[in-house]
């Protein structure tokens, strides 16, 4: 045993080491000023794919110091009160705090831990943010040097200087110009209360919402977090006796909503959304959080191309100069397109349209939002399903495109064991058209080709909707943009974004060749590049069969079906319509081997962001995804491949065996290519199902304004020349939007209309 002489020495050597490398930190270490933080921060810069500069922004734009004496002395106690009671007692570190931080960083557990005013000022002025137990060890000495050296005036001064509010403003000065037009010095305890909130976070307490950084931050969810926190800091203020009764009763009066966002300097036109997606994939692949990456010091190295993004804004732009008019028609208010255009094989996105720019309002990128479903364009998904795994009665081996299905409106949908789907109510299911067409029993070539819903919602029956689900998913689509997997999930009830849309059709493009978008292809910070900015790993979603006999059927679509505005761009192409209910979106998702591109329109109220019908929009009855957006997409497509060779696609080889839905005659006849183009002759006697009540309406089956549950489906049947702008033609329509009463309920079957003649529309994070 050692003696007590010797545990006695080591215990005190090991003190004296502590107190040499404690008083060795402290001697080492600065204080920081504000004034040294706002001389660090620098621009982020952007470039385009071939290097030249996009645009710089950052905090180098929105910065500005000032003096304690023109801080509002209700700003000053808002973040005490809220944040550090302590804050002109304590000795400027909360020993608990640090050592809990310390603890869980030890552990593996949360990084986060109680931090004083002093230790936030500190912790601001440090353009590295990583939580390590050395920079924990580095803030505690500077944080007891700071309250040792500077007064808590200067201290309090220094943190409100060098806080991040959000919209790209540092400190107070700039955060009281970005929220209230006004000087720090002129903001009333009300406001002071609002922007001592919006330091918790302001992704998440800024009332105009940041669903382009997060779905879940929503300008509702975000004024009911602003408005909670707002009320607790008064509160708080009051109780702590810095307000005084009256003063409590006006600030408290009213919940001061802050202006709108404005487009910071160089953010306009559509660069503004392709930073917007740049910046969002950067934090997405690193931990760097957005106010460290608003501190400034990027460069983000993009594969957005210059002249194919200039060229997609003036498609849309030409678009609507022809059709749309606010002016004359009440039903153009409101009209939105969002599109993207992706490289198959590749992943990157080359191309995007995000609205009509920041300095215009508009801060929601339409190329990378949800809430818009996508209706027919869904479809391919559903038939690659069949191909791939078969049905319940080929015991797993493909189908082929080639087999007949019931396409009349008004259809009794079986589930597998051969039973009715029910809805709700117990009352049969039925799966509407657009049109009332007696289509008979048609292949699921001619369906596609015609848009036609019965016989889709029966096929992704057969199949299983898990499957069809697998395969969107693979294909490119993000889970969290599903709906329910109900009947109606067939017909496009989901709401992935207009770019997830395009690298989901890129899949069949590439024959079944998958990865992921990306719009980013390197980022560096002050000179060193940071990882985790590699192309997205390419995964073969699907059999190359499978894709490319995909991409043959969508061929039809153009050259026979409701696509056929999509010849006017000279070369081989392939791709889908899709129209939801009540005209309130239409889309055109096409391809060639070298781009992708998918095209929305829609119309949102701009107060409730719940979508409007487009019936009248355009001076037409009702807007199909072949028409306008079909147009918007050549128009682009036409200049972004203008000198670019035409490979046409691989040759698709027959696949999956004949298995006929329930009713078809038998046995089938085969049919050659011509004969599967033309007209359809006399069609067989549907289902004998038809004195069965009428399809439940959306009040029986639907929540007001659930996206996820409108009637979506669409049976797109119209021939040579479409409707609307493209002329009457003999087909039909792209009708058949879908309605799921309950998403979350994989059976209740939903609701399903048909809506679309002849055209198609958008749809909604991804990126």
């Amino acid at each position: 045993m050692p003696s007590w002489k010797l545990v006695s020495g080591l215990f005190l050597a090991f003190f004296g080491s502590l107190v040499a490398v404690a008083g060795i930190g402290y001697a080492m270490v600065s204080v920081p000023s504000e004034g040294k933080a706002a001389a660090l921060s620098e621009n982020n810069v952007y470039y385009w794919a071939n290097g030249d500069q996009m645009v710089a922004t950052g905090a180098g734009q929105n910065r500005q110091n000032v003096t304690i004496d023109r801080i509002p002395e209700a700003m000053q106690w808002a973040v005490i009160s809220a944040e550090n009671k302590s804050f002109y007692d304590d000795s400027g570190i909360d020993p608990r705090g640090i050592a809990r931080a310390l603890t869980n960083m030890a552990t593996g557990g949360d990084t986060q831990g109680g931090s004083t005013i002093t230790q936030q000022f500190v912790k601001n002025t440090y353009l590295t943010q990583e939580q390590t137990l050395s920079r924990k060890f580095k803030e505690m000495f500077i944080s007891i040097k700071v309250g040792t050296q500077l007064s808590k005036d200067d201290i309090l001064q220094g943190y409100l200087n060098t806080s991040y509010y959000g919209r790209g403003a540092y400190g107070i000065q700039a955060a009281a110009q970005t929220y209230y037009g006004k000087d720090a010095v002129d903001l009333n305890a009300s406001e002071c209360a609002f922007l001592a909130a919006v330091l918790k976070g302001p992704t998440y307490y800024d009332p105009a919402g940041n669903q382009n950084l997060d779905s879940t931050a929503t300008p509702q969810a975000n004024r009911e977090r602003s408005e909670e926190r707002w009320g607790w800091i008064l509160e708080q203020m009051h109780d702590d006796g810095h307000l005084s009764d009256a003063e409590y009763q006006k600030a408290t009066a009213k919940y001061p909503m802050p202006q709108g966002r404005k487009a910071a300097k160089g953010m306009t036109g559509q660069v503004s959304y392709l930073v917007d997606t740049a910046k969002r994939y950067v934090l997405k692949n690193t931990d760097i959080t957005e106010a460290q990456f608003d501190q400034g010091g990027y460069q983000i190295y993009t594969t957005f191309e210059k002249d194919k993004v200039d060229a997609l804004a003036k498609a849309v732009k030409k678009v609507e100069k022809e059709y749309i008019d606010p002016k004359k028609r009440k039903q153009d208010e409101h009209v939105q397109f969002g599109a993207a255009s992706v490289r198959p094989n590749d992943g990157a996105i080359v191309a995007l349209y995000g609205g009509a720019g920041f300095e215009n309002g508009h801060f929601n990128n339409n190329a990378d939002t949800s809430g818009v479903p996508v209706g027919s364009t869904w479809k391919p998904f559903v038939l690659a399903a069949a191909m791939q795994h078969g049905t319940y009665k080929t015991d797993g081996e493909g189908v082929s495109p080639q087999s007949k299905y019931n396409g009349d409106d008004h259809l009794k949908i079986r589930n597998q064991d051969g039973s009715f789907v029910l809805n709700k109510d117990n009352t049969p299911f039925f799966q509407e058209n657009e049109s009332d067409q007696k289509w008979g029993y048609i292949t699921l070539n001619k369906a596609m080709e015609r848009s036609v819903n019965t016989p889709f919602v029966q096929l992704g029956m057969d199949v299983g909707m898990k499957h069809v689900a697998d395969v969107a998913q693979r294909s490119g689509i993000l889970k969290e943009s599903f709906a329910g997997l109900n009947a109606s999930f067939a017909l496009g009830t989901s709401t992935p974004s207009a770019i997830r849309m395009a690298d989901a059709y890129a899949t069949f493009a590439a024959s079944g060749k998958q990865a992921d978008p990306y719009s980013v292809k390197s980022v560096k910070h002050k000179g060193s590049e940071l990882p985790g900015f590699e192309k997205p790993r390419i995964k073969q979603a699907m059999p190359e069969n499978v894709a490319n006999n995909v991409t043959k059927t969508l061929e039809n679509v153009i050259k026979n079906g409701t696509g056929t505005r999509a010849q006017e761009l000279g070369r081989r192409a392939a791709g889908k319509t899709g129209t939801t209910d009540e005209n309130k979106s239409a889309w055109w998702v096409g391809y060639t081997q070298q781009l992708s591109t998918s095209v929305a329109m829609f119309r949102e109220d701009p107060k409730s962001h719940k979508l409007l019908s487009m019936n009248g929009t355009a001076g037409m009855d009702s807007i199909h995804g072949g028409d306008v957006p079909t147009q918007v997409w050549t128009e682009y497509m036409k200049a972004a491949l203008k000198g670019k060779e035409d490979p046409g696609f691989p040759k698709a080889e027959k696949i999956g065996k004949i298995a006929d839905g329930i009713g078809a005659p038998s046995p089938t006849p085969t049919k050659t290519e011509t004969e599967e183009s033309a007209p359809p002759t006399t069609a067989p006697p549907t289902q004998p199902e038809t004195s069965a009540p009428p399809p439940p309406t959306q009040g029986e089956t639907c929540a007001p304004f659930d996206f996820r549950c409108n009637d979506d489906d669409e049976d797109e049947e119209e021939g040579p020349g479409g409707t609307g702008p493209g002329g009457t033609g003999p087909g039909g329509t792209d009708g058949g939007s879908t309605s799921s009463p309950d998403p979350t309920n994989s059976e209740d079957p939903g609701n399903s209309r048909g809506n679309d003649n002849g055209g198609n529309f958008l749809g909604g994070p991804g990126g």
